[in-house]
């Protein structure tokens, strides 16, 4: 029987999703992990990139939003 990590959950902020993401790059980049636990950093890592994508895409957006529509 394989034993799973337990995922965290989603961080609620850009700084702890970004703070977090390069936590798992510094372990996955030490190496001494197994197969398993490599794979586990990897998928975690996938999902905190995309949280802090979620993030930024919405900041622009806001951005976006907040500047006068005629520019130019």
């Amino acid at each position: 029987m394989s034993k799973t990590p337990p995922t965290p959950t989603a961080p609620v902020s850009y700084e702890s999703a970004r703070d977090e993401l390069g936590a798992v790059v510094q372990q996955l980049e030490a190496g001494g992990l197994t197969l398993e636990q490599s794979l586990a950093l990897w998928e975690r890592g996938e999902e905190l990139a995309a949280t802090c994508q979620a993030w930024l895409d919405s900041a622009r957006n806001r951005l976006d939003t907040a500047q006068p529509a005629s520019q130019g």
